[in-house]
């Protein structure tokens, strides 16, 4: 099909047919209001015809921007790709918190974590915006069919006011090798037992803290079994993605399907064909495993999520354990990108790919052993820094990428432009619909993240902004936003890691200076550049 712009594309999508206003001699008044009546009165018809765009919505568990698509010959993606070479490939998209719940928060809500108040996992959004209008539930209250399934909002926290039906999970356990189900089982319910403590000592509180795991208490942090794809959530999200599929090409309306998946997330698990894509000797380690010079030492933590996993051990991981882990990412993450192209593919065996857009995104970075960390968990490029393919039917700039800065909160006002819904006045984000119309194009001046810390008995924020060159990170007081207990600048044209905190380099000090008026204006002065 040929190619237009994405405007152009919507503009066809969502035409809307006009009747020229005449004004007719008296005579035959009466004669030609009664057919403009009757031309009228067809227009539904009309609009039932030509059916709006669907979407396909697929969140990535822990999946940071390391596959083909973005640059990586090691990472077997074949189907994320290909996705990948029908859309436009986000290099700079940046979530708000990087951790699980608030990110997903901020992108479904539009809003961002200091308006959601979700800043950990136990927090639901609708306690701080009860009245909120969620991305899903705009499109069900646009006459859309709108199904969700697998990990979209956080586990635990579903939203049902989102769904047409209700949301869906896979009954696949998280091992499928039986020793290791029943060490889970066992953690399962032990966990169950200690957050109905917690929750009867915090009855009335909002926001309390989730209690700590403790190390080595859930099962292994990796399996490898010679099992069916179906056997692990994936596969069995997957079939379910599919048969939802068939039933919804089969309505008469528009549907908004989100799909979640949750491998490469903790623990990773993959059948062993997946494994067996890597040789584990290639698999190089991190070459920065230092934390940042300069920067304090909360900037970045222990990866207590990972230690939560039995045989991960409390101190140093050995670079064989290591190899292992990464090798387990990566074999997880090409069984999440096989069971993708199976979605995929039904839609486009099914005739829905001309009329679906497809966005897939990870919910933040992910840090394998770079700055002696793992996991998320901080306001560092690596952890920030996320991946994001949008793909439109009949796009012009189809198979390209691009270097805007956009932050996750633009997704919602994006795919509402995309399919001509109204735009609720709560959203905190820009529609980036003009750079998919033109990739290279000036937009954002900085992107936005933030992330908590209970330091030293203050309660601190490290809010972090990201520019074209810099990393501007200022840790200050919760209750007094004015003290400022730390400042990490990094360089990201020299210092593309982040490994040397600049911020005291008298050198800097101009730079700093303009970067700290910029982040002071905030992500409202930071709107896209004409």
């Amino acid at each position: 099909s040929a190619a237009f712009p994405v405007r152009a594309v919507l503009e066809g999508t969502m035409a809307v047919h006009r009747l020229p206003v005449i004004l007719p001699p008296r005579g035959v008044a009466g004669v030609l209001a009664a057919m403009l009546v009757a031309a009228t009165a067809s227009l539904p018809a009309l609009a039932a015809e030509a059916r709006r765009t669907n979407v396909l919505f697929i969140a990535v568990d822990d999946l940071r921007p390391e596959f083909g698509a973005y640059g990586s010959r090691l990472v077997k993606s074949p189907h994320l790709d290909a996705l990948a070479a029908k859309g436009v490939v986000f290099h700079r998209a940046y979530c708000q918190q990087a951790v699980c719940s608030p990110s997903r928060s901020s992108l479904l809500t539009g809003a961002r974590p200091d308006t959601t108040k979700v800043y950990d996992l136990v927090t639901h959004f609708r306690t701080a915006m009860p009245d909120v209008v969620t991305l899903p539930q705009l499109f069900k209250q646009s006459g859309y069919v709108v199904q969700g399934m697998g990990k979209l909002f956080h586990a635990g926290y579903d939203d049902p006011r989102s769904w047409s039906v209700p949301w869906q999970k896979p009954d696949a356990p998280r091992y499928a090798v039986p020793s290791h189900q029943a060490l889970d089982a066992t953690f399962a319910a032990e966990e169950a037992r200690r957050d109905r403590a917690a929750a009867r000592r915090s009855a009335g509180e909002a926001g309390h803290p989730k209690p700590a795991t403790r190390a080595n208490t859930r099962g292994p942090a990796y399996e490898s079994a010679d099992v069916a794809d179906s056997a692990y959530h994936d596969g069995e999200l997957a079939d379910m993605a599919i048969e939802a599929l068939r039933t919804l090409a089969a309505g008469q309306e528009p549907f908004w399907l989100g799909v979640g998946f949750i491998c490469p997330h903790l623990p990773f698990v993959a059948p062993r064909r997946y494994w067996d894509l890597y040789d584990r000797e290639a698999i190089p380690l991190a070459d920065n495993q230092f934390r940042p010079k300069g920067s304090p030492g909360y900037a970045i933590v222990p990866p207590g999520e990972l230690r939560a996993y039995r045989d991960i051990p409390g101190g140093q991981i050995s670079e064989d354990l290591a190899r292992t882990l990464k090798h387990g990412y990566y074999a997880a993450l090409s069984y999440m990108d096989a069971q993708l192209g199976r979605v995929v593919a039904e839609l486009e065996r099914l005739g829905l790919a001309d009329s679906t857009i497809v966005v897939v995104w990870g919910d933040h970075g992910w840090k394998l052993g770079e700055h002696d960390a793992w996991c998320k968990h901080s306001n560092m490029e690596l952890d920030t820094r996320s991946p994001l393919i949008v793909c439109v039917p009949g796009m012009r700039h189809a198979g390209e990428s691009t270097e805007a800065l956009v932050e996750f909160v633009d997704i919602y006002p994006t795919l509402a432009e995309l399919c001509g819904l109204p735009l609720p006045k709560h959203l905190e984000g820009t529609s980036f619909v003009p750079v998919l119309d033109d990739p290279g194009r000036a937009w954002k001046s900085a992107a936005f993240s933030q992330y908590p810390r209970n330091v030293r008995g203050k309660r601190l924020m490290g809010y972090s902004m990201r520019t074209d060159r810099y990393r501007l990170t200022r840790w200050v007081d919760r209750d007094d936003p004015m003290q400022v207990d730390a400042v990490e600048l990094f360089d990201e044209q020299e210092d593309p890691q982040e490994n040397t905190n600049v911020a005291t380099n008298p050198a800097r000090a101009s730079v700093l200076a303009d970067l700290t008026a910029q982040w002071h204006r905030g992500w409202q002065a930071a709107g896209p550049r004409p």
